[in-house]
């Protein structure tokens, strides 16, 4: 059996293609404002004068709260099961807390 190498003419290099050019910005920075380089975040924090002041429905926030008790389980909901977490939301807030509280020990 002959043993086969392969012979290069040139030196290949190892190009990033995740390395970042420090000399230009990412994001562009709002009108009127200076870029950062050290920023982390894409939007400008928000005012607190300019927040709405809307009240959440009770049955909506439970809703919410179930979403995100299922998904930091590690069980995202599916669309399919959107009907299932709307009854579950109607039921009290005394059944919604015990049903988080199941979800959180899994983890």
């Amino acid at each position: 059996m002959t043993a086969i190498t392969v012979e290069h003419s040139s030196p290949r290099t190892f190009v990033d293609p995740y390395a970042v050019d420090d000399a230009a910005p990412v994001w562009p920075a709002p009108a009127g404002q200076p870029q950062d380089a050290d920023a982390d975040h894409l939007l400008p924090p928000p005012h607190p004068a300019e927040r709405l002041s809307l009240a959440l429905d009770p049955r909506d926030r439970r809703r919410l709260d179930l979403h995100a008790a299922l998904t930091a389980a590690g069980i995202p909901p599916r669309p399919e099961d959107r009907e299932a977490i709307d009854q579950l939301s109607a039921l009290p807030l005394s059944v919604n807390t015990a049903l988080q509280r199941w979800l959180r020990h899994t983890l």
